[in-house]
């Protein structure tokens, strides 16, 4: 079996790794180290929560371990996908390098320019950053990559999701041609294939698993839920996911919720500790301090359940996560790998569930295509029928005898508007007479004379009304008549023109018709 010590490493960085705990590289640090210690490019693929950010801190730390980095021109770049995954970097950076005086600097957003920019100033061997943030600096005249040594790019499919894509080529063309390059992703799409065969020069592809396989040991599961209403799908949901959370009982020490959107993110978070569990959200419009503070309370144990976007989805190194729970099934199949990596993580033991409605068929068919695997269906929790309503077996038939009441409501609120009363009489009657003695039938047509005088009447109303647009008519042709003679009487005086002609003028039209 390896162990570190054969891996031709620093003798300062083996013995921060002795003190860190680990004797023995994982498949993937095993694979890749040697390859990048010789200076080659490396291609790694391998699934979450196999130690890719060591394969390549290692390395680039005892490649680093000899040299001076000069103001503004660091020697080694890393970019990471989000702010979470980029301090996570940092961390792993300041622990193997505690017996080396190697420096770094740390670029993301929400962390004032300012001190950023002190860091830079004064020379640093490690820089790692998100593209946005790193590019922010470059255009404002702070910084070069023309010293750049070594550059990795970590959880690169997840660049591809977020967009990063355009800026990485961007950023790969301000390096220098002969950096060594490492690229290390959990799934390997065409885009970034293009991307490797552009940049990567004969690399060394280290695959130590099917791409996007998740491991043996998390446990998977998926719930199917339909809701009894539409407008209590959202509640019933939520109440599913908690009947979940206490059918684990103590088995679920904590656990990472996912979402799909933001919104929701809060509203979950809300709702879990409305109902007294100790949950906290974190998602990318958060403060950036909040986030850490976030995290480091879901590391040290003080928060139980983190509702999280996608933004915890890579590369967070959380060792002990017992359960992920997937609230919204992902629109991307690669992501639910990345989700329920965040268990089972080091050869630990795992649990991933999955809320399943309707509208995820599409989304879970794929996941499935994606994993090559049929994911186990499980059954409602004991009691929840309690908490959100009758199974989904028996909840049509309710519906609709409410929606046929709602019905038979709304027609009796019509015919009071119309205020139709004689045909609900007549209702009334004609089933009185389906069922009544020959006695009573005999008496039926005396109901018949009310009816009779009243249409009598609206006979004599309507003729009445005739009558009146018969004579409105009539008097608007004597006045059509009268304003055609008047016109006409005023063309023999004066032809074409009106009466407000000046007395002049006239004159002169008289004495020409009198001649």
């Amino acid at each position: 079996m390896t162990k570190f010590t054969d891996l031709k490493l620093d003798p300062k960085v083996l013995k921060a790794i002795e003190e860190a705990g680990y004797e023995t590289p994982t498949p993937i640090q095993a694979g890749a180290i040697p390859h990048a210690l010789e200076g080659r490019d490396v291609l790694g693929i391998a699934q979450t929560g196999t130690g890719k950010t060591a394969s390549f801190t290692l390395p680039m730390i005892t490649l680093l371990a000899k040299g001076r980095a000069r103001a503004r021109m660091p020697r080694s770049l890393v970019l990471c996908p989000t702010r979470e995954l980029a301090a996570q970097v940092a961390e792993n950076f300041d622990t193997y390098t505690k017996h080396l005086k190697l420096t770094k600097a740390l670029l993301i957003g929400g962390v004032s320019f300012k001190d950023q920019d002190a860091l830079i100033d004064r020379g640093v061997d490690v820089l790692i950053a998100t593209p946005g943030r790193l590019l922010d600096h470059f255009e404002r005249g702070k910084l070069l990559l023309t010293g750049v040594q070594i550059m990795v790019v970590d959880e690169a499919d997840r660049m591809l999701d977020m967009g990063f894509i355009p800026d990485i080529e961007r950023i790969f063309s301000l390096t220098p041609f002969t950096r060594q390059t490492l690229f290390f992703s959990a799934t390997m799409a065409p885009e970034i294939e293009r991307v490797t065969n552009t940049f990567l020069s004969n690399p060394e592809r280290i695959e130590v698993a099917r791409q996007a396989t998740t491991s043996e040991t998390i446990e998977q599961g998926v719930v199917f839920f339909t809701a009894s209403r539409r407008d209590k799908e959202a509640s019933e949901k939520r109440a599913l996911l908690r009947a979940l959370i206490d059918a684990e009982g103590d088995v679920c020490t904590n656990a990472i919720i996912f979402c799909n959107r933001k919104t929701d993110v809060d509203i979950v978070a809300k709702s879990l500790q409305k109902y007294g569990y100790n949950a906290a959200p974190i998602h990318g419009d958060l403060d950036q301090s909040q986030r850490m503070r976030t995290l480091d309370g879901f590391r040290d144990g003080s928060v139980r359940f983190l509702i999280a976007s996608d933004v915890a989805a890579r590369g967070l190194d959380i060792p002990s996560v017992s359960h992920v729970f997937n609230y919204d099934v992902p629109s991307h199949a690669e992501d639910y790998v990345h989700r329920i990596g965040r268990t089972g993580r080091a050869g630990r033991k795992g649990k991933a569930l999955t809320l399943w409605t309707k509208r995820d068929e599409k989304y879970f068919d794929a996941i499935e295509k994606l994993v090559q695997k049929e994911i186990p269906r499980l059954g409602l929790p004991e009691g929840l029928s309690e908490k959100i309503g009758e199974s989904s077996a028996s909840r049509g038939a309710p519906e609709r005898a409410s929606s046929g009441k709602s019905f038979e409501r709304r027609g009796r609120g019509d015919r009071r508007r119309r205020g139709d009363k004689p045909e609900k009489e007549q209702v009334v009657e004609v089933v009185e007479t389906a069922t009544a003695p020959e006695a009573d039938v005999a008496e039926a047509p005396q109901a018949e004379a009310p009816r009779e005088e009243t249409r009598r009447e609206d006979n004599r109303r309507n003729e009445q009304r005739r009558s009146e647009r018969s004579e409105g008519g009539r008097n608007d042709e004597r006045r059509n008549r009268d304003r055609h003679d008047r016109n006409r009487d005023r063309d023999e005086k004066v032809i074409g023109l009106g009466d407000h002609l000046p007395e002049f003028i006239a004159l002169s039209f008289e004495q020409r018709r009198a001649g």
